[in-house]
């Protein structure tokens, strides 16, 4: 039985997880759980899972959830309740844990998957910025304890379930797949007037807010593709984006030969959630097969980056290196949350990152404290770009 914690369980990558340990419960043993703001499915999934320990938001959410429970008749004596960074922390160096699936949203993932490492904890990663904040120091020490990082992103899990058909030496490039999102086909003249709702409105998975956003601008493309440098050992030119609109074809790897591997599979989280958690074993999965009869076309596209600005900047950040990535990634956290509030138009978003990152230096992000200094900045400094556009 492998013993996991799951960071994030309350959005839908955790719920999902939950769904394949459920369908797999001689399997797994569920051992810690760190929710966000939704108190009440966090509770349902206390009670289902019945963890020794689970963090919340803060003291104010933990409080609510123990009210939850002790309405419930949970016996609270088994299980113990923390909150914050340092709660999400504890749930993931756990001694008797395995493995952690981080899949808390931004930079939040940073220190509690870090510590999971240092403590000798496998990581099953859906939080990208973890990677394009500190890709160099979280690869040095997952070497150096000798443990894996195993991609759920599909796009990445594709990636490396087609490297499982050659060796690194015969790889040409990375061909990470994209929807396009929801303004695939809008002029980008139109930017201007773009609504949250229909930012929101993704055609094909549905997802947090955030990362929904990050889809519709093509900067959860730019991250996955700093993602891809890290996890894989590749430049920034070997990596390259394909806009796939039937999302069928989760991405490819080409060889120095010319041959691609592509992986398919349908648009469920849970299949790529269960491989990275059954790795280096492949199981029987309880959804349906790809009806490959019923495919009638699979399209891709080169995106089009003068529209998508976001994209670039991402492969701008990677090639200058250090902790521009970092400055990129919070940069464009503080603008979306901008965006969703109504403080920015959509069309602002590229407009401040870029002022952000021209105005940052990048230093070398060998430590820590290095790298929060530098997302501290830009946070501060994209705040401030932002109020100026919302007066």
């Amino acid at each position: 039985m492998k013993v996991i914690s799951l960071l994030g369980s309350t959005g839908s990558i955790g719920t999902n997880t939950l769904r394949v340990t459920a369908s797999f419960s001689s399997a797994f043993r569920v051992m810690g759980l760190s929710g966000g703001r939704n108190v009440s499915v966090l509770a349902d999934q206390v009670e289902a899972v019945r963890p020794e320990i689970v963090s919340t938001r803060d003291e104010h959410t933990n409080a609510e959830l123990q009210n939850i429970l002790g309405e419930r008749d949970y016996p609270m004596s088994r299980t113990r309740f923390v909150h914050g960074v340092e709660g999400n922390i504890e749930v993931s160096c756990h001694p008797e844990v395995e493995l952690v699936l981080s899949a808390i949203t931004g930079a939040a993932g940073l220190l509690p998957t870090y510590r999971a490492l240092e403590s000798g904890k496998s990581i099953a990663l859906a939080n990208k910025e973890t990677l394009v904040m500190a890709g160099q120091l979280m690869m040095e020490k997952a070497r150096e304890k000798g443990v894996e990082i195993l991609p759920v992103d599909s796009e990445h899990n594709a990636i490396h379930q087609c490297l499982r058909g050659g060796r690194r030496s015969e790889v040409r490039r990375l061909i990470l797949t994209a929807s396009g999102g929801p303004f695939r086909e809008t002029p980008m003249e139109k930017f201007s007037s773009v609504t949250r709702e229909e930012a929101l409105n993704h055609p094909t998975w549905r997802m947090g807010k955030k990362i929904t956003i990050d889809s519709a601008t093509m900067m959860n493309k730019g991250l996955e593709v700093i993602e891809a440098s890290w996890l894989f050992g590749v430049s920034p030119d070997e990596v390259d984006v394909a806009i796939h609109p039937q999302s069928i074809v989760h991405s490819m790897v080409e060889f120095v030969d010319g041959s691609v591997l592509a992986q398919l599979g349908l648009t469920d989280m849970r299949i790529p959630i269960q491989y990275a958690l059954s790795y280096p074993e492949r199981w029987d999965c309880p959804l349906p097969s790809l009806d490959i009869h019923s495919l009638s076309r699979l399209e891709f596209f080169e995106p089009d980056r003068e529209k998508f600005k976001c994209l670039n900047l991402a492969y701008r950040a990677l090639q200058a290196g250090g902790t521009a990535p970092a400055v990129l990634n919070a940069a464009n956290e503080v603008v979306v949350d901008a965006f969703l509030n109504d403080g920015i138009g959509f069309h602002e978003i590229p407009r401040i990152i870029e002022s952000v990152l021209d105005a940052h230096p990048p230093e070398e992000a060998s430590n820590l404290e290095t790298i929060l200094k530098a997302d501290a900045w830009a946070r501060e400094e994209a705040r401030r770009l932002s109020q100026a556009l919302s007066h």
